[in-house]
């Protein structure tokens, strides 16, 4: 039960820097979406363009090591290469997401709602995996 629920924190975290990547990389241009992430004008928005086209990238590289390690977690049995491999990739994809949150929230307490969303559900799956 505990690797079921790991398993689907875990999913939903790599979905949620998915969606961070498709802004940062993809709808970046659209004012809403730079707005969003306090960018005050056009202006700005153009001069960070290239820093959050970089960052989406990140957000997806760690959602796809997410994905991947809970793919091979579940390929394999106990004890397997791939359980073992699979546990690894999960547990480092999801940590590394959980300490870009915690320093997110270094830079302000403004970010705080922003660390909790990108983090929150990486820790709980960290965590949950520690005992699957």
């Amino acid at each position: 039960m505990v690797a079921i629920l790991a398993t689907a924190l875990g999913a939903l975290a790599a979905l949620v820097h998915v969606y961070i990547f498709v802004l940062e990389s993809i709808r970046w241009r659209a004012p809403r979406v730079w707005r969003r992430f306090g960018v005050a004008d056009q202006q700005a928005a153009d001069t960070v363009r290239p820093m959050a086209y970089n960052q989406g990238f990140y957000n997806l590289f760690l959602a796809v090591g997410a994905a991947l390690g809970l793919a091979l977690f579940w390929a394999g049995g106990p004890g397997t290469v791939a359980d073992v491999a699979g546990r690894t990739l999960a547990l480092f994809s999801l940590g590394c997401m959980a300490g870009a949150a915690l320093v997110l929230i270094t830079t302000g307490r403004r970010y705080l709602a922003a660390a909790a969303m990108q983090g929150v559900l990486p820790l709980a799956a960290f965590v949950l995996f520690l005992f699957a």
